[in-house]
């Protein structure tokens, strides 16, 4: 796996033609693509690297999601065999996943368990993939579990973290940001800490010290229209 950012074409496509006798069928990643938006020297020569087959081996590309479409990307997008669209599930298709992973954990559990459990977290992917894992390991084999009894032991963390809140600044996600923000203050987040943080991500964004940065690197290529 690659990150765009950390890796160069070569290394990328050496990895997806290399091949082996002993893997001769490897599966390489990279994230985080539009990194390379900014390079036509890059993205040229990945797209006439795509040309050469590599056997069996697969080469995924991944970019980030993004309020507008970066079209310097477009020419790889034509290169590329496959174009796969990843959006979030929705509550329908939660609920579905739910239930079908607390079965094969052997876990007895009516719909009701699974709704209250996305409604306690809110929807959240996340946080309900999480929450779940918890009440499977919870629920004793074979036994059954009812609503009340799986929200009593639970405690969704509904993105009130401050890595959650400054992620959703970067993206320019106001709703997610506000509700973090309202969860933090009612936590008891200190405002001079959250400004201070706010600041940070800011400063990293125009490339000064970020102590997350790769979220102030997120600031910045929306910024500046890449993101």
């Amino acid at each position: 796996m690659f990150h765009a950012a950390e890796a160069n074409v070569d290394e990328v496509l050496s990895a997806w033609q290399g091949g082996s006798l002993f893997t001769p069928r490897d599966l390489v990643i990279v994230l985080d693509l539009e990194d390379w938006a900014r390079s036509e020297r890059k993205l040229a020569g990945l797209a006439a690297g795509l040309a050469h087959a590599a056997g069996e081996s697969c080469l995924v590309l991944v970019e980030s999601a993004s309020d507008s479409v970066r079209k310097s990307l477009e020419p790889l997008r034509a290169a590329c065999t496959a174009r796969v669209e990843a959006s979030a599930p929705g509550p329908r298709e939660l609920a579905a996943w739910g239930g079908r992973r607390l079965a094969r954990e052997g876990v007895r559990a009516g719909q009701a368990v699974v709704e209250a459990l996305l409604e306690a977290c809110e929807g959240e992917c996340l946080t309900f993939f999480n929450e779940l894992d918890k009440l499977a390991l919870l629920a004793p084999p074979g036994g059954t579990i009812d609503a009340d009894a799986a929200l009593a032991e639970l405690r969704p963390a509904l993105g009130a973290g401050l890595h959650d809140y400054l992620g959703a600044v970067a993206r320019g996600d106001s709703a997610r940001a506000a509700r973090s923000l309202t969860r933090l203050l009612a936590a008891g987040a200190a405002e001079g800490s959250l400004m201070f943080a706010l600041a940070n991500l800011v400063g990293g964004a125009l490339g000064g010290w970020a102590r997350h940065r790769e979220l102030s690197d997120a600031l910045r290529r929306r910024r500046s229209g890449l993101g």
